[in-house]
């Protein structure tokens, strides 16, 4: 049996492992729910609900097809920059500007659907055009009141959930080398694993021996033990499924803190943006979860890094 399941492709495996992880909080659930019945465990539950539903849309979105997986990635920048559209206060002179910012999204996807895809417009389409484009756009409305404020938010938002969710994407091109078995999307699969384990990993840690804020004024329920626990778990678990990637065991361990600290403070950032804006959550699509922007704040800051990461070493 473990013979067969080394022999089986790493997508088969990852998927074994996420399914054996799900499982295993389910359990962990329903024997809380049940030695503890005075306690209310909605939140657990709903979480770990959620797990499953998100997991199983992920994992079949990109073991399918590239294509499949670029339009399901530039569908996640258009839902997450909605979210955060829908909570700026615009002027009437931004509608033009922001449905200019609309479309960058699929042209943004684009460069990364041309075969091959362009990586020197891919890296500089929003940056750059997009930074100079937009203002352009805003001045012709002759309003100047709120100027800055305006463009500085829609450029900002365009930036992180666009430009830095859309490396997702661009990973999944990537042939990486010296490691067979790994492709863009064991990459992809390594670094949401790896980034939504450490997330959820600081959540459990946090919850139960969590004593020390670190950024109480912006996240109170982030803690210090929360923080080291949880990286320190992800990484562990990294090991696990080093077969995804081209990574020797110390690689593994450097990559996967860093990714895990950068996700982090992905997360912190977006809890400064939601309290600057009074909302608890961006959304509420994802039942438990909040809204796309709660559950890919972390990526935002993961992917670009890890992205350059392995297309500098390994490409």
């Amino acid at each position: 049996m473990l013979s067969s399941l080394k022999n089986a492709s790493p997508l088969i495996q990852i998927g074994l492992l996420v399914l054996g992880v799900l499982v295993v909080a389910s359990v962990a659930v329903a024997g809380l729910r049940r030695s503890k019945p005075d306690k209310n465990f909605s939140e657990l539950t709903a979480r770990v609900r959620a797990w499953w539903i998100m997991a199983s849309i992920f994992f079949a979105t990109v073991i399918v097809s590239n294509r499949i997986s670029l339009v399901f990635f530039a569908l996640m920048s258009f839902w997450a920059m909605k979210e955060y559209v829908t909570l700026l206060k615009t002027r009437p002179a931004d509608h033009h500007a922001l449905v200019l910012t609309f479309l960058a999204i699929p042209v943004q996807y684009l460069w990364i659907a041309l075969n091959p895809p362009w990586y020197g417009m891919f890296i500089i389409f929003i940056p750059v055009y997009m930074l100079l484009s937009l203002p352009v756009r805003m001045v012709l409305s002759k309003e100047t009141k709120g100027f800055v404020e305006s463009a500085s938010q829609i450029q900002w938002g365009l930036m992180i959930f666009v430009f830095g969710l859309s490396h997702l994407a661009f990973l999944l091109t990537l042939t990486p080398l010296g490691n067979s078995a790994a492709s863009g999307r064991t990459l992809v699969l390594f670094l949401v694993f790896v980034v939504e384990m450490s997330d959820v990993l600081q959540y459990i840690w946090g919850k139960t021996l969590g004593r020390h804020k670190i950024i109480p004024t912006v996240s109170p329920n982030k803690t210090w033990e929360g923080f080291a626990g949880g990286i320190a778990s992800a990484m562990v678990l990294s090991l696990a499924i080093r077969f995804l990637t081209p990574f020797s065991i110390p690689e593994t361990l450097f990559v996967s803190f860093l990714i895990t600290v950068a996700g982090f403070f992905g997360g912190a950032v977006m809890s400064a943006v939601k309290r600057d804006f009074g909302v608890k959550d961006f959304g509420s699509v994802i039942p438990g979860h909040g809204g796309m922007l709660d559950r890919v704040d972390s990526l935002c800051y993961a992917a670009p890094i890890f992205f350059h990461y392995v297309r500098y070493f390994y490409t």
